[in-house]
């Protein structure tokens, strides 16, 4: 399976939209050099308050553009990096991908899938009705949540627009993604 990189985005505070970049630094172990959301310890603060040693499973968030298309369809006025997302991708399934997926972006950055965003009340403050628009119900009624994937920097490197992005599937049986 694989896509690619449509934009990257970074802000060094806790902010819910991020500025786009030319490219980004994934550090090993960390996450995306300058963002509020690096290091090794949860960085999300209504997590800090509740834990504030627990791990970061949060370091990278990545949401599929077509996201984006589907929810401007439905009159929303959003692009790459205003959902406070670090990568945006395409043509790659990110929702569909089985826990512990690595991402290969560009030619090193190695993150692996650690799972859903839950979307939160942050979004109704870019346009009412948007957290309610990233959830759905499947065919037997359990919620989707489709506002992107969230992961830990495996290996670390540049990554950019227009870069090349790999989903490497881990051993069976897979486990599906649940909210992180």
């Amino acid at each position: 399976m694989a896509g690619k990189v449509t934009a990257v985005s970074v802000s060094g505070t806790h902010t819910m939209s991020k500025p786009n970049q030319d490219s980004i630094r994934l550090i090993t172990g960390l996450g995306v050099e300058g963002d509020a959301h690096l290091g090794t310890t949860v960085k999300h603060r209504s997590r800090v308050a509740r834990d504030p040693g627990q791990p970061n499973l949060r370091q990278v968030h990545l949401i599929h553009a077509e996201l984006h298309d589907e929810l401007r369809d439905s009159g929303f006025d959003v692009a790459a990096g205003r959902m406070g997302e670090n990568i945006t991708t395409c043509g790659l399934d990110l929702l569909g991908l089985p826990a512990g997926t690595l991402l290969h972006l560009g030619n090193t950055a190695v993150v692996e899938v650690t799972g859903l965003r839950n979307p939160c009340a942050q979004l109704n403050g870019i346009q009412p009705g948007l957290m309610a628009a990233t959830l759905g119900r499947d065919e037997h009624g359990n919620l989707i949540r489709k506002a992107g994937v969230m992961g830990i920097v495996i290996t670390g490197g540049d990554v950019r627009p227009g870069d090349p992005v790999h989903a490497e599937l881990p051993r069976e049986p897979h486990q599906p993604l649940k909210p992180v």
